[in-house]
């Protein structure tokens, strides 16, 4: 018996489909048509970061409307490399399927495991495998060059720590406070700004190390605490406006006790 909700998908996908090859048709949209895949790339990229944000705020109908966005660009995608006669979006979904399927062998084969760590260990195992047989010489070739720098550092370190190529356990983390202070120390001592920007890159380095041994994504701490800075100093515009002042014309010790009173509000 054929799945209603699976037919139901698949004929608003046939329609989308539809949409972008009449959108790129010879009677089509001007703008449309003059797209590349690399020109089409950056707005895709900047969908990708609103539906992250979505997801963060939690708001399910900005999560569909952001999700439509992104599917769009990557049938839009799909739509120009089948004009080229390169692939399809069959041939995308085909792929990612099997890879899935390969990467999953304790779902779809025989393979058993423990829990979800043996399972990431399993999945670097067989990419490593694939990798062998690929154009790819180096662990760290398909870690995409422009991922912003925070994103990247973890996907590198990562990789290199499945490799074997792992930072010394942090332990307690007792000794990391007067080692950073240390670094940061010396650092500001550099006597130019390359090598400062150099010692203060390789202080952030240990940081995505550090929290990634103990299973935090930075990416998600660093968002999550500039959002939280972002609601006090907002809380304390708000309370300063409230008590028809200004924030410019308020002394040091003021916007400080400012400061406070939203941290605490």
């Amino acid at each position: 018996m054929e799945d209603p909700e699976l037919n139901r998908t698949e004929s608003y996908l046939d329609a989308l489909i539809q949409l972008v090859a009449t959108l790129r048709g010879k009677n089509g949209c001007p703008w449309d048509k003059k797209q590349t895949p690399l020109s089409v790339s950056v707005y895709l990229i900047e969908e990708v970061f609103e539906l992250a944000d979505a997801i963060a705020k939690g708001d399910s109908e900005e999560i569909r409307e952001e999700l439509g966005d992104v599917l769009f660009h990557i049938v839009f995608i799909a739509r120009m490399f089948q004009e080229a006669g390169d692939f399809d979006l069959n041939d995308v979904a085909e792929a990612i399927a099997g890879k899935m399927i390969r990467r999953h062998p304790h779902v779809f084969g025989n393979k058993t495991v423990e829990g979800s760590d043996e399972v990431i260990e399993n999945w670097h195992q067989i990419k490593l495998s694939e990798r062998k047989s690929s154009q790819k010489p180096s662990l760290f070739d398909s870690v995409p060059a422009n991922l912003p720098a925070l994103l990247r550092a973890y996907r590198i370190s990562d990789r290199a720590a499945k490799s074997g190529m792992e930072y010394a356990p942090m332990a307690d983390g007792s000794k990391i406070p007067e080692e950073f202070m240390e670094k940061i120390k010396a650092a500001l001592r550099q006597p130019d700004g390359d090598l400062q920007s150099q010692a203060f890159g390789e202080l952030f380095f240990t940081l995505v190390n550090i929290c990634r041994q103990a299973k935090i994504h930075p990416e998600i701490a660093l968002a999550g605490a500039v959002k939280k800075f972002e609601r006090q100093y907002k809380k304390m515009e708000e309370l300063i406006s409230a008590s028809n002042q200004k924030l410019d014309d308020l002394s040091k010790t003021e916007k400080t006790e400012a400061w406070d009173k939203a941290k605490n509000s």
